[in-house]
């Protein structure tokens, strides 16, 4: 699972101590260790495994609509030790190559184990066309027997995907060209992205993108402004061949989306998502009917931060009096502080991340930029990539991939089929590992300028993840749009398209630089995860719905939570939800998720009285 945070955690709320060293600051030893991924095998001892696998599993051929509940149960298992199998050799690497995109051996290893993933996935093609043709009643009795509950959600869930099922020589045919297709060029821009150069005003040295954009929170103005031209033009030398690849991208998800008959570009995206596209229409408009959320916050930070009005480089600006770098080592203590206030269980769990090697911290040359937390596989434990910088806005970021690490460590006992959630409750528990932290740290802050700094924050990170979110929508839907009714677009185009929609939700509350025209440009979700954004925002506001319900029930809720994390996958998004008393067919609810996001403002605004800085 992949999640990028976009918090920024204001520098000068941690708690007073020794100045970290170099190391520390920089996370220089913070490494993962991938190798147990393999389980003392090498990547060919597991491939021919899955071939095995493969083997009885094509035994199955021509009885999957028939079978009794016995026969599903055998053939299952099988089907989840494959996933296995394959996850803990797709995962290893995967996590390799992030490591270094640029690195041969890696890469070509990455290819090797792709080309063999795909030869094995045409195997068992009919595996689904098969099911997907048995009769309703029966479907009904076998998955209302106790003994599939391991994979019942799982294949009923298939069953959804029957209109959009192509013939067995069809299907075979886009998995074997998928690897020199969509993941070939994905792949590609990931070793674009992490090669890009930013040559910050006065450094010695060029640095990665990610230690560029975190200047962008630094409290001096003009240190955000060359950082934020340094980045347009660290962006530059590539542009057009990131735009080629994004066009391309386009064009092949426009093909997948013809011959598969879906409504729209969208709707491949929701369907895996086990929504409809009539619910997320729903929630992209409750957004943007309240783009003035945003609007009012900038215009009250300009008047904060004394100016007449914010340039794009400005938003992330810190409001806090000084520029304190955090250290590795406070950080983790500051992190599982936060979740040990709320449960000894989680933080017990969150301490195996730092003490058993599952993070990889330090920015290194030709390491994948941003940050995310990958499943791996049930049998095996999660990691987390992060790109520390040293800023306290880092802080954030790792309470956020801790929040999926967490999520996916407590529902390991769900299997393969039911680890994982659809995308719009992924962000759950990564969105609310953030609110418990940044309320811890509120907590112990007694000035009222650190207060603000704080409250500012996160409701900073509020608006980055419901409604810049949603504006990217919006972006991709005006890009996939133009891309199927008027052809290949040009960076112009691209430009024009992404200011339109940034223009949307920011109205005349920050002024869009010329330079940001390209800042579309080095976004991954755009490329390997296309319709994905929306996601942050309906993760966004039911974290704070949920939150909210712990502050109304205090330790009594606590259970509720665990339960809704340990239970993955295994039921769909509105059974979950009823977990942690939120009805997510409520019309009301995203409004009601929306007025907690105005009373952050209304909080923060009333900080900023109290600390002298507005009238």
């Amino acid at each position: 699972m992949i999640a990028m945070s976009t918090t920024d955690t204001p520098a000068g709320s941690s708690s007073a101590g020794p100045a970290p060293d170099s190391d520390d600051l920089t996370a220089a030893s913070v490494a993962w260790d991938i190798e147990p991924l393999l389980a003392g095998a090498t990547v060919d001892e597991l491939l021919n495994s899955a071939d095995a696998q493969v083997d009885a599993i094509e035994g199955y051929r021509g009885t999957v609509a028939t079978l009794d509940v016995d026969g599903m149960v055998a053939l299952m298992t099988t089907l989840a030790n494959l996933d296995d199998t394959l996850g803990r050799v797709g995962s290893y690497v995967g996590l390799r190559l992030a490591g270094d995109t640029l690195d041969a051996d890696a890469g070509a290893l990455m290819a090797k184990v792709q080309e063999r993933s795909a030869t094995l996935s045409t195997r068992t093609v009919f595996l689904e066309l098969e099911w997907a043709e048995a009769d309703d009643a029966h479907v009904q009795r076998l998955l209302a027997d106790d003994r599939l509950a391991f994979c019942a959600h799982h294949l009923a869930n298939l069953r959804r995907y029957r209109p959009h099922l192509l013939t067995e020589p069809e299907e075979q045919v886009l998995a074997e060209k998928s690897v020199s297709g969509g993941s070939a060029w994905v792949r590609l821009f990931d070793e674009l992205t992490s090669s890009i150069e930013v040559t910050l005003p006065g450094a010695d040295a060029p640095v990665g993108i990610e230690q560029g954009l975190s200047m962008l929170a630094h409290p001096d103005r003009e240190v955000r402004r060359g950082a934020a031209e340094a980045v347009t033009e660290g962006l530059a030398p590539g542009l057009r061949t990131r735009a080629f690849v994004f066009n391309t991208l386009l064009l092949d998800k426009a093909v997948d989306d013809r011959l598969r008959r879906y409504g729209s570009w969208l709707s491949a995206r929701n369907l895996a998502n086990e929504a409809s596209d009539s619910s997320v229409q729903a929630l992209v408009d409750a957004v943007t009917a309240r783009y003035d959320i945003p609007q009012r916050w900038y215009r009250l930070k300009a008047e904060v931060l004394g100016l007449d009005r914010l340039a794009d480089y400005d938003r992330m600006a810190s409001l806090a009096d000084t520029e304190t770098q955090v250290g590795w080592s406070e950080a983790r203590d500051l992190v599982l502080g936060a979740y040990r206030s709320f449960s000894p269980v989680l933080a017990d769990a969150a301490g195996r991340f730092f003490d058993e090697n599952w993070i990889d911290a330090p920015v290194r040359p030709n390491k994948r930029p941003g940050a995310f937390c990958a499943y791996t596989v049930p049998s095996h434990h999660p990691y987390v990539l992060l790109n520390w910088t040293g800023r306290a806005r880092d802080v954030a970021t790792l309470a956020h991939e801790l929040g999926h690490g967490l999520h996916a460590w407590l529902a390991r006992d769900q299997g393969v089929f039911h680890q994982m959630t659809p995308l719009t409750l992924a962000e759950t528990a990564s969105v609310f590992g953030e609110t418990i932290t940044t309320n811890a740290l509120l907590g112990s802050l007694d000035d009222p300028s650190d207060r603000l700094a704080l409250l500012a924050s996160s409701l900073e990170d509020s608006i980055a993840t419901v409604f810049r979110q949603v504006a990217m929508n919006r972006f991709e839907d005006s890009v996939h749009t133009t891309r199927r009714t008027a052809g290949e677009l040009s960076v112009e185009q691209l430009g024009d398209l992404w200011v339109a929609s940034q223009a949307d939700m920011l109205g005349d509350s920050v002024e869009l630089t010329d330079g940001y025209r390209s800042w579309w440009s080095y976004i991954p979700h755009f490329m390997g995860s296309p319709g994905y954004v929306y996601a942050y925002a309906y993760g966004q506001l039911l974290a704070l719905s949920v939150y909210a319900r712990y502050a109304e029930r205090g330790a009594a809720f606590v259970d509720d939570y665990l339960r809704l994390l340990s239970a993955g996958g295994s039921m769909d998004p509105v059974a979950l939800g009823r977990l942690v008393d939120c009805d997510l067919e409520d019309p009301a609810f995203w409004d009601a998720g929306l007025d907690i996001v105005d009373g952050q403002l209304e909080a923060a605004t009333d900080a900023a009285r109290q600390a002298g800085r507005i009238n």
